[in-house]
């Protein structure tokens, strides 16, 4: 970065006069971000968080042979995973879009429970005055609230929507958590109860006996992981009384489609779930 900041310098000394030249200093007082923007300014992909035009995404994650083995989607290696300015993932993106695309919580008054928040969605949501908004996680210090979500300290009927990005599998007691988001779930709320899916298995692999963090990273392809949801998801979200539709992105226009410009995995879907009955 520092050698880049040397050229631009050297460039704009050539195109800009004298006697401007002395308000370069402020230019270059610019925080990083603002350098990011710049030096990976590109027209083949967009960033809907920070909304920067961009000439790649740099890759990120890991993989494992289950990884691979499985085909399990949102989880893994992608070479467009990281966003080389806000460095929201590629899973993140995701999730904002269909917010903002295909549900009420920039447009409507929203009383919205987010579980273990993304940094920068989180930031966004902050600021949005029609949100009445809480963040809770079971560890994280940058929360508003403490929370098991196999043991949720709010009433029923509590939330108009529910996020809960790639917590479940972490989750020994699932079952218990979903039970959980449903209670507090409003009638007629939503929520969107996103995993990493094998698109290989039929059947959710579970093995309780994998107690080390060494076995766990082998058996589902990360090392606090408890479980490899299959496609049978959709199944037990339905089973605790959520209504399911499952949204592949690929296949929506607004989206992009094939063209990728947000630089999205093309094998992950939103499964977005809602409580039946009158919101009142």
């Amino acid at each position: 970065m520092n050698n880049f900041k040397r050229k631009l310098k050297t460039i704009l000394k050539t195109m800009i006069p004298l006697k401007y030249q002395p308000r370069l200093k402020s230019i270059f007082s610019f925080p990083r971000t603002a350098y990011n923007k710049i030096y990976y300014f590109g027209l083949q992909f967009k960033c809907p968080l920070c909304n920067s035009s961009l000439k790649k995404f740099h890759p990120s994650g890991f993989t494992v042979p289950v990884i691979e083995e499985k085909q399990i989607t949102g989880a893994g290696f992608s070479f467009n995973g990281s966003c080389p300015v806000c460095h929201s993932g590629n899973r993140c993106r995701l999730l904002y879009l269909y917010l903002y695309y295909k549900t009420n919580l920039f447009n409507q008054n929203i009383k919205l429970l987010h579980v273990a928040p993304e940094y920068k969605l989180m930031s966004i949501l902050f600021k949005q005055n029609n949100i009445d908004y809480l963040t809770a996680d079971l560890y994280a210090e940058n929360v508003m609230v403490k929370m098991d979500i196999t043991n949720i300290q709010y009433p029923n009927n509590s939330f108009d929507a529910i996020i809960c990005n790639h917590v479940l599998e972490h989750v020994i007691d699932d079952h218990k958590a979903m039970s959980e988001l449903y209670r507090v779930l409003r009638p007629g709320g939503w929520a969107v109860l996103q995993v990493p899916i094998s698109l290989l298995l039929k059947e959710t692999y579970e093995d309780f006996s994998i107690i080390s963090p060494l076995e766990r990273e082998r058996a589902f392809g990360q090392n606090d992981h408890v479980r490899i949801y299959a496609k049978d998801y959709k199944k037990r979200l339905e089973e605790i009384g959520f209504k399911v539709k499952v949204f592949k992105w690929i296949e929506d226009n607004t989206f992009g489609g094939l063209e990728n410009k947000y630089g999205l995995s093309e094998t992950e879907s939103v499964y977005f779930v809602t409580k039946n009955g009158v919101n009142k």
